[in-house]
């Protein structure tokens, strides 16, 4: 009788879906805390994470479990060699986000690049296009350079390429055969195309080697970064020297090292920072489709079915 934990309420068609199996039982904590989370591990098979960490304590606390089914495609915050020791298989929502993720970023980049958070504070409190000249641009004709080739770098690169942005991605860890879009190219000299693009745009893991990424400042000099990946990939105290001294033209944030971020971060107080609550996956569809993908890898993983497409760690899998 497979009983699923979820760490926090998920879609309800992928409630249903794990329900439709025969003798499935689903609990969810609707946002627990960690004593309470540790101790209902003891009767799980399988866990849905979002965004509660999964360390090796978790892993201890949880006999029984069989798979960590990931409700997003990062995992910096799973102990992957703990779930390792004890053959427990760790699956991601593979392309279920992609979607929502690059038209989050795309929603960034517009946003900024016409000042519609500023131009809208004016317009309500009577200045009239106060904020307008001569600081609004358009995407057309510039570079941008995507860091990340993978699923969501691939779509925000088609989408940019949509607006005749010349397109440039970043990745030196994909085949040199790889096909790109029309309008895009691959570019193998990291420095020299951060110094060249208006648009830059992060879409890589938080790990070891991607941790403090760039410097701003390696940047071109009134450009745009984006960072929907995860909070760390860009150092905040670097990005808020280079906003505070004029360097960049603008920062676009879904992520942030610590989150929830207290109300009086220091990147907050300044105006060209535009910055959402990690939601760029958390459309109505996008959550549907990572809610499902999640059921489907638990259904598929305990019957020893699972493929190793969206699976972090293969050598778990039982069949």
């Amino acid at each position: 009788m497979p009983h699923v934990l979820l760490a926090k309420p998920i879609h309800p068609a992928a409630t249903v879906r794990l329900l439709s199996e025969p003798g499935y039982t689903v609990e969810s904590l609707d946002y627990a805390d960690r004593a309470e989370f540790l101790a209902r591990l003891a009767d799980a098979d399988a866990v849905v994470l979002s965004f509660t960490a999964f360390d090796r304590a978790a892993v201890d606390a949880a006999p029984r479990l069989r798979i960590v089914a990931r409700h997003g495609v990062g995992y910096d915050s799973v102990d992957v060699a703990a779930l390792d020791a004890r053959g427990i298989t760790l699956a991601l929502a593979g392309s279920a986000n992609s979607v929502s993720v690059a038209e989050h970023t795309l929603a960034l980049l517009l946003a900024l690049a016409r000042r519609v958070v500023r131009v809208d504070a004016d317009v309500r409190a009577g200045r009239w296009q106060a904020s307008v000249k001569p600081h609004l641009v358009e995407l057309y004709g510039k570079r941008a350079l995507v860091i990340g080739g993978g699923r969501i770098g691939r779509r925000v690169a088609r989408l940019f390429a949509a607006f005749e942005m010349q397109v440039e991605v970043f990745d030196p860890y994909l085949p040199a055969d790889t096909v790109w879009p029309e309008g895009v190219r691959r570019v193998d000299d990291r420095a020299r195309a951060l110094a060249a693009a208006d648009v830059v745009t992060v879409h890589v893991p938080l790990n070891d080697e991607t941790r403090g990424l760039l410097d701003p400042h390696a940047m071109k000099p009134g450009a745009i970064l984006l960072n929907t990946a995860r909070g760390g990939i860009i150092d905040e105290a670097q990005l808020l020297a280079a906003l505070a001294d004029g360097h960049l033209g603008g920062a676009g944030l879904d992520v942030l090292v610590t989150e929830p971020a207290a109300v009086d971060h220091p990147l907050f107080a300044h105006p060209n920072l535009l910055v959402t609550p990690h939601c760029a996956a958390s459309t109505d569809e996008g959550l549907r489709r990572m809610g499902l993908v999640c059921a489907e890898n638990i259904i598929e993983c305990l019957a020893g079915r699972l493929g190793v497409e969206n699976v972090v760690n293969p050598q778990t899998l039982r069949r």
